[in-house]
């Protein structure tokens, strides 16, 4: 016997349904499955959610130390206190050591701010080890590799993906892993009149998120660096083959998108990052 675990929120229910009873249920559930409307979803083994827990969790303390380092730039602000160059750089932070407010409780804020950030700065840098440590014996060691070849995307950003996505080979095209993670444009089209909107901003906003940013480094020319290049070695031809297409491919979307029709640099990076998700899923599933 074979169990099918279907999506609740991808079961089609009428308006005017308000009546909802067991048997009405599985009488439902049995027409839905002879037709083939029901959706199935891939259940995680206890190790993968493992990961995924552990990979969240630095998400939300990447979100937790933006926050504390706004805090103590609004501070600063309001003292009249700034900096002439990159927050956060370790100028900043030497200029930081040396700022006195007048004030003595506020000074008593500022360093209790400076403080924070120091903390969760070691809680992030044990996390990424750990992740990091992990990684060679985890069921994703081999799409975590591959992903690695493409460039901006490093070991984290690579089991960050892997933990959202899951099996990358339960998507048929590529279209469909673009779809899953929400960077496909809405679109609200009728007779001969087609409207697109926004991107749709389903599925997961950390792996979203992570596309995205990476999305940022085709800006530059294609070209194979030492660290790209380390990260290469090993790793099958046509992985490898896939990774520099898409330095071709997407650097020249960067410059059509960018310098001929003037787009916003944010649209282009989600239009770039939704061809990555393509090649990302390319390479986890090549053969």
């Amino acid at each position: 016997m074979s169990c099918l675990v279907a999506a609740p929120g991808k079961i089609a229910r009428a308006p005017q349904d308000r009546v909802k009873t067991d048997r009405r249920d599985a009488q439902r559930l049995v027409r839905l499955l002879m037709a083939g409307e029901l959706h199935p979803v891939r259940v995680p083994t206890p190790e993968e959610e493992a990961l995924r827990d552990l990979v969240r969790a630095r998400e939300d303390l990447r979100g937790d130390l933006m926050r504390a380092r706004h805090r103590v730039a609004k501070l600063l602000l309001r003292h009249e206190c700034r900096f002439e160059g990159n927050n956060w750089t370790q100028r900043h932070r030497d200029w930081l050591a040396r700022v006195e407010l007048d004030e003595p409780v506020a000074q008593t804020v500022l360093l209790d701010g400076i403080g924070a950030i120091d903390a969760l700065l070691v809680r992030r840098k044990g996390l990424e080890r750990q992740m990091a440590q992990l990684v060679p014996s985890s069921p994703w060691a081999e799409t975590v590799a591959r992903l690695r070849c493409l460039r901006g995307i490093d070991t984290l950003s690579a089991l960050g993906l892997c933990a959202e996505v899951g099996d990358f080979a339960r998507f048929e095209r590529a279209e469909q892993l673009m779809s899953f993670i929400g960077l496909v444009p809405s679109e609200h089209s009728t007779g001969d009149r087609r409207r697109q909107g926004s991107i749709t901003k389903s599925g997961s906003d950390h792996a979203r998120r992570l596309l995205v940013e990476a999305a940022w480094h085709y800006r530059r020319a294609p070209r194979l660096g030492r660290e790209l290049e380390r990260r290469q070695q090993g790793q099958p031809q046509q992985v490898t083959a896939i990774a520099w297409k898409a330095q071709q491919r997407l650097h020249r979307q960067w410059r059509r998108l960018d310098h001929e029709r003037g787009k916003r640099r944010t649209v282009v990076a989600v239009a770039v990052a939704r061809e990555l998700a393509g090649f990302c899923w390319a390479s986890a599933t090549a053969d």
